[in-house]
C-alpha cells in the first residue's frame, strides 16, 4: 500500500470524526488500458475537497460535479458501482486512453471505526483484507496474505492493504543518501542505521528515520518483514556482515551489499565462516543491482533500486554472471 492510499484513509478518518460526509471512491475493474489500477482510492468531502486519484483528472471533476448537481443524495444507498468509459465518445471526455473503461465503487462512509483499525493495523505491518458488501455497506477486516489480490464477484469487493515497503539503509554515506533520495520518490519508506556519529551531519528528518543501535540490533527493532529490503552500504564489514548475518536469517524479501565481484565472493566466504548456512547466504544480492555501466553514486543508486523494484514486483531478472569467473 503506498502513502497516497494511506493518506485518503487518514483524511476520511479526519473528516468523518469532524462530523462531516464522505464519500470513498475505490477502482474496482478496469478493461484496456485505465489511468489507475483496481484498489486506487479518492475520498470526497462534502464540501468537494478531494484527495487520492482514480484517473488522470477528468473522472475527478465528474465525480466533483455529481457532488454539486445532486447525483449523490444524502439518503441514497450506501454503495453503488459507477461505470466510466463504455463508449469511445465517453472514453475521450474522460481522458481515457483508447478502449479504456473504469469501474468504481461510490461508497458513503458512516462509521469510521474501521478505517481506524485498518490504518493501525497496517501501521502495525499487518496485511489486511477489507470486504464491502454492496448491498448493505457493511465492512469487515480479516488478515490476508501478501500473494492476495483484489477481488470483485459484483456484490462483493475484497480490496488488501497493507504497510508501504521499507528500505533499511546500513550506513550514512554520500551514496545512501542518493538511494534515500530516489528511494522516497519511489514511495519507499527509508530507515537508516549507522552508529559512526561523523556520519549522521547533514541528514534531514525528512530524507530516513534513524535507527539507534548496532546494525544487527536495527533489522531486529524495525521487526524486518516481506515488504523490508535490506542494504548494507558501509562498505566496512564490521557494520556491514552485522547487518547481514541477521538480515539474511528475516523475511526480509531483498538483502545486498556494496562491493565488487572479489570483494562479494570473499563475503560469502566470511558469512560462511561466521555459521550463516549457505541456503542464507545464497540470498544475497552482490554486487548490488541491475548492470547499467553505472559509476557515479547517483546512477550505482539508480542501479540498485531498478533491482530492488523489480523485485518487488515480481519481475524474474536475468541470472547474473557467477562469481567465481570473476576470481
Amino acid at each position: 500500500m503506498d502513502s497516497v492510499d494511506l493518506n485518503v484513509l487518514r483524511s476520511v478518518l479526519e473528516w468523518r470524526r469532524a462530523g462531516q460526509r464522505v464519500v470513498l471512491y475505490s477502482v474496482v475493474q478496469t478493461w484496456g488500458t485505465a489511468p489507475r489500477a483496481p484498489g486506487a482510492m479518492l475520498a470526497l468531502r462534502e464540501d468537494g475537497v478531494v484527495i487520492g486519484s482514480v484517473s488522470g483528472g477528468c473522472v475527478e471533476d465528474d465525480l466533483i460535479a455529481r457532488l454539486h448537481d445532486g447525483r449523490i443524495p444524502a439518503d441514497g444507498p450506501p454503495v453503488q458501482l459507477i461505470t466510466y468509459g463504455v463508449t469511445r465518445e465517453e472514453a475521450a471526455r474522460f481522458g481515457l486512453p483508447c478502449g479504456g473503461t473504469l469501474r468504481l465503487t461510490e461508497e458513503r462512509v458512516g462509521d469510521p471505526a474501521w478505517v481506524a483499525e485498518l490504518l493501525s493495523r497496517c501501521e502495525a505491518h499487518e496485511i489486511v483484507a477489507r470486504s464491502l458488501d454492496l448491498a448493505t455497506g457493511e465492512v469487515v477486516l480479516q488478515p490476508a496474505n501478501k500473494t492476495d489480490v483484489l477481488s470483485f464477484d459484483g456484490s462483493t469487493l475484497r480490496a488488501i492493504y497493507g504497510p508501504r515497503w521499507r528500505l533499511l539503509l546500513i550506513g550514512a554515506g554520500q551514496l545512501s543518501r542518493y538511494v534515500a533520495e530516489m528511494a522516497r520518490l519511489l514511495d519507499f519508506e527509508v530507515l537508516i542505521c549507522d552508529p559512526r556519529t561523523e556520519f549522521v551531519y547533514g541528514w534531514e528528518e525528512q530524507h530516513g528515520r534513524f535507527v539507534p543501535g548496532m546494525p544487527d540490533d536495527a533489522v531486529l527493532t524495525i521487526q524486518t518483514d516481506e515488504r523490508t529490503a535490506i542494504v548494507a552500504l558501509t562498505h566496512d564489514p564490521r557494520l556491514d556482515d552485522m547487518a547481514l548475518l541477521t538480515a539474511l536469517d528475516s523475511r526480509a524479501f531483498y538483502v545486498g551489499a556494496l562491493g565488487s565481484r572479489v570483494n562479494s565472493l570473499k563475503r560469502r566466504d566470511n558469512l560462511a565462516q561466521l555459521g550463516l548456512s549457505q541456503t542464507a547466504i545464497e540470498r544475497l544480492h552482490g554486487p548490488i543491482g541491475l548492470h547499467i555501466g553505472s559509476h557515479t553514486p547517483a546512477e550505482i543508486a539508480l542501479s540498485l533500486l531498478a533491482e530492488i523494484v523489480a523485485i518487488k514486483n515480481g519481475i524474474e531478472l536475468k541470472q547474473k554472471k557467477p562469481l567465481l569467473e570473476d576470481v
